[in-house]
Order: structure tokens, then C-alpha cells, then sequence
């Protein structure tokens, strides 16, 4: 990811107005969102420090970030925790529906997709899983985690499941390239249809926040789906972790 670093502040006076009865924190953030607003700052620029806006209006730490917060909570800003502030980016509209693909969904956007395997491995179906796939609870899947990007900017951490041994040559495929469904079409799948997609929300571990770039306080989209091939046998459980502060869910019809 390309990350533009602009530590000036601007020119012009940052005077606060201690008697007209407004909290400092809130001219603070007006103050600040009207430089992202006439683009002091651009999209996905990192933003001064605490200690710079501390120093540039004349308040503590405790009133800066108070302010923080709050253009967060607005989605003006991303918090990214040892990393800083960021301006929050345009949010990405991802369409769900019966031929939902990463790749082709980001490149509408005129981004470019990336994809990184963060891990590979074989457990027993049970619950869920092995009722999305239609197998005996103790049968082996394989299981694959990936996190999905645009432009470098992290987007979405699907978990797939993959029923074996037919899917048993994936790992190597997503050894060569990152695609599932690259890796699917090497398996045998040349096509594969969602039948099912059901969305909730929920707040991230710390792992999912520190991968998605964004803070603890804000939600995840959550979406559990079922992909079937041209027979109708299910050949993917996912469940996918959206940032929420860039992705926007379209629920497409057939």
C-alpha cells in the first residue's frame, strides 16, 4: 500500500474560541474536518500526531483525541492503532450476489485487487461447516484464509472451507496465485453459483482490527455464504469479515 504522509499543518491560525460556551474538542474536530474538506489532506493521507494537533491548538492530549473520536465515529477518519490517523477513504460498493467475485467486483471500482493467503489448514467439519457442505460432522476440509485488498488498502478476511479430498490440490494452486477462484478453476470448478448469503455485524477481535486496519470500536460486515458448482454441490463455505468504514454491501437480484 502507498501511503502519503502529510505532517504539515495548515497555515492559517488554529485559534479556538474558549468563551462561546463549545467544547474544545468539537472546534477542534470541525476544525480538522474542514482541512480534509477544502484537502489539506487526501484520502488515506496519515494525519498529524496527537502530540502536532496537541502543540498547533493549545489543548491536551485527552481533548485532542476526544476530538479524534469523534470525527471516527463520523467516518471522516481511520484510526489505525500503532500506525495513526488516516482520512478515511471513498467507500467501495461490493455487490453480493449469485456470481460474486473479488477480483471482478474491485476492478469495477477501478482499483486494483490483491489477495494474501494468511494461512492453510485441514480440520474436521462440524456445526456450520458441515452442514453448508453437506458432510458428515469429523470429515476433513480444508481451510483457507485470505485477505482480500484494493489498491493495497485491506478490504475484507474471508475463511473458506473446501470439502476434500477433492479440493486436496488447492494449496498448491494459492501457492502460485491468490485467486480462489483461480484455485477453484484448477481444481475442476470452472464456475461456481452463491445459493446463499445471510449478513450480519459484530465487533472485530483484536487480530481482525490490526489485518483490516481500522479500530476496535467499529463494527465488522459480517457475510456467511454458501458457493455451489454447475451440479448444485457445495464447493465453498466463507465467511467474510468486511471493513465497515470502506465497504458498502449491495445486495444484487438475479
Amino acid at each position: 500500500m502507498v501511503e502519503v504522509f502529510m505532517t504539515e499543518t495548515p497555515a492559517a491560525p488554529a485559534m479556538l474560541d474558549r468563551g462561546r460556551g463549545i467544547a474544545l474538542w468539537h472546534q477542534i474536530a470541525s476544525a480538522i474536518e474542514r482541512d480534509i474538506i477544502r484537502g489539506h489532506w487526501t484520502p488515506g493521507a496519515r494525519l498529524p500526531t496527537e502530540a502536532t494537533f496537541t502543540e498547533r491548538f493549545g489543548v491536551n492530549r485527552h481533548t485532542v483525541r476526544r476530538a479524534m473520536e469523534s470525527l471516527e465515529q463520523r467516518g471522516m477518519i481511520r484510526v489505525e492503532q500503532g500506525r495513526g490517523s488516516f482520512v478515511a477513504e471513498d467507500v467501495l460498493e461490493y455487490p453480493l450476489g449469485s456470481r460474486t467475485r473479488f477480483s471482478e467486483n474491485i476492478l469495477r471500482q477501478k482499483k486494483e485487487p490483491q489477495g494474501r493467503i494468511l494461512g492453510i489448514t485441514t480440520i474436521a467439519a462440524e456445526g456450520a461447516i458441515a452442514a453448508a457442505l453437506g458432510l458428515r460432522r469429523g470429515r476433513p476440509v480444508l481451510r483457507v484464509e485470505r485477505l482480500g485488498m484494493a489498491n493495497g488498502t485491506p478490504i475484507v478476511i474471508g475463511t473458506h472451507h473446501f470439502p476434500l479430498p477433492r479440493f486436496e490440490a488447492m494449496p498448491a494452486s494459492l501457492a502460485q496465485n491468490a485467486s480462489i477462484t483461480v484455485a477453484l478453476a484448477a481444481c475442476g470448478v470452472r464456475d461456481y453459483q452463491r445459493v446463499r448469503t445471510r449478513i450480519t455485524a459484530r465487533m472485530p477481535t483484536a487480530d481482525e482490527a490490526t489485518l483490516l486496519h481500522q479500530a476496535r470500536i467499529r463494527p465488522l460486515i459480517l457475510a456467511e455464504a454458501i458457493n455451489a458448482d454447475a451440479e448444485g454441490r457445495p464447493v465453498d463455505f466463507t465467511l467474510s469479515c468486511y471493513a465497515s468504514g470502506r465497504v458498502q454491501i449491495v445486495v444484487e437480484g438475479e
